[in-house]
């Protein structure tokens, strides 16, 4: 039996019906009036775990885009038919912290349309508001980074593929309609909003009735507890971060952990040191026949370093750092306080193209596919915008043989070396903190 279906518990007649409805919908043999009729005649009511398997299953009938297209469709289809989750979850479990984000940034949207209903435009009150829904991006960034990989070790891949796509529009709805407050173009950003909050919603929405009832019925309370650590590294939208995820018998040496010292910068990270240092004594092999351990001195291409020494030359450098191999898994990131794009420890391992949304994909297979033929060996880009330069390059990783062994990107906030006029020569103490300021794009 398929994995996947055996833990979400997917009665096989009931999936067939389900299936069924879905691809003569999606072909245009059943109208969506029909098809719910049907669905209704059929089965009643549909859990979200079972629309969720049925989604997944449709892969390799239907493409992603055709099922993105149509999700609003797929989901009046199942009007009166799927059921409400409750969406109760243990106080501070990572599912529960998404329903208290999604909670209070409902409260912000009805603001914002409060807001629209008054006949005079003032800024300020709009600032407030965009300044609190600008912070969703970490909402999403914690999904992309923390719940979907995690969804996808289980095989329930698409929907997450999908729903990307979701989180990307409403980022740059978001993105759009603050970029226009902020330039004082008031039609043009008043018009905006209405759109950008009936993104928000409809996203929030479908989180509520099948992303998180799945996941909570898929995923363990030994991957809730490792993804409530992390999550923290990433940080929260709009509400106060919440306390560790404990559950007696997993994490009780961990239950110390409390709000007050939840930091997204935080210190060295003895979880990565650890998880680095497992990497390369199963490589590099045991040191005077013990385990390599954070003290033990590695004779690296040029010189002789410590696993604590490497691992805090990559957490000090100026660049965000990111290593995936010739089999286009992700390896390694540097753990820099100062990361750009935010990133957690579920990546490591995970396949390379299901890190992006689904419309740079092919960007990525284009580089790794040149990269390995030979045909290229780097490959640039850079973000500009006001205030604020991005670059980022994609390098070839070969060997002494030339055999190619992997893709390295180096991402640098360039904005303070592009303001850099003339020569200095002299020590000079006028600035600090570039290197480590904890900038966002959005």
């Amino acid at each position: 039996m398929n994995p996947l279906k055996q833990k979400l518990d997917i009665n096989n007649e009931r999936y067939r019906i389900i299936v069924s409805i879905k691809e003569d919908y999606l072909d245009g043999k059943l109208s969506l009036e029909e098809g719910n009729r049907i669905l209704k005649e059929k089965l009643g009511t549909c859990t979200p775990d079972e629309f969720a398997y049925a989604e997944q299953s449709l892969k390799g009938v239907y493409k992603d885009e055709e099922i993105l297209d149509k999700m609003d469709d797929l989901l009046n289809l199942f009007d009166g038919v799927l059921v409400r989750a409750e969406n109760e979850y243990p106080e501070n479990h990572p599912l529960w912290v998404y329903l208290e984000e999604i909670n209070a940034v409902e409260k912000v949207a009805l603001e914002a349309d409060e807001l629209l209903k008054q006949e005079k435009f003032i800024k300020n009150p709009w600032l407030g508001v965009f300044d609190s829904l600008a912070q969703w991006r970490t909402h999403l960034s914690r999904k992309q980074n923390q719940l979907y990989p995690m969804l996808e070790e289980h095989g329930f891949d698409r929907p997450t593929r999908i729903m990307w796509t979701f989180d990307d529009g409403v980022r740059d709805a978001i993105s759009a309609s603050y970029a226009l407050l902020r330039e004082d173009k008031y039609e043009e950003f008043l018009a905006s909003v209405p759109e950008t909050l009936e993104k928000l919603r409809d996203l929030n929405s479908k989180e509520l009735e099948v992303l998180l009832p799945t996941s909570y019925k898929l995923l363990s309370d030994e991957e809730f507890v490792r993804m409530s650590k992390n999550d923290h590294e990433i940080g929260y939208a709009i509400i106060d971060p919440p306390g560790l995820y404990v559950v007696p018998g997993i994490n009780d040496s961990a239950a110390h952990l409390n709000r007050n010292n939840s930091s997204q910068n935080g210190a060295v990270s003895n979880e990565f040191l650890n998880d680095l240092a497992g990497l390369l004594s199963k490589y590099v092999g045991p040191v005077g026949g013990a385990a390599v351990n954070k003290d033990a001195v590695l004779d690296v291409a040029t010189g002789k370093l410590t696993l604590e020494q490497i691992n805090l030359l990559f957490r000090h450098l100026p660049v965000d750092l990111s290593y995936v191999d010739e089999n286009e898994l992700v390896k390694f990131y540097s753990d820099t306080p100062h990361r750009i794009f935010p990133r957690s420890a579920n990546v490591i391992g995970r396949e390379v193209k299901n890190c992006h949304p689904a419309k740079s994909v092919h960007v990525v297979e284009e580089i790794v596919e040149k990269f390995r033929s030979g045909e290229q060996s780097q490959a640039e880009f850079w973000i500009n915008k006001p205030g604020l330069f991005i670059y980022v390059i994609y390098t070839a990783v070969r060997d002494e043989n030339g055999k190619f062994r992997g893709v390295l990107e180096m991402m640098q906030d360039c904005t303070h070396i592009r303001e850099l006029e003339g020569s200095r020569t002299l020590l000079t103490w006028d600035k600090t903190d570039f290197v480590g300021d904890n900038q966002r794009i959005y």
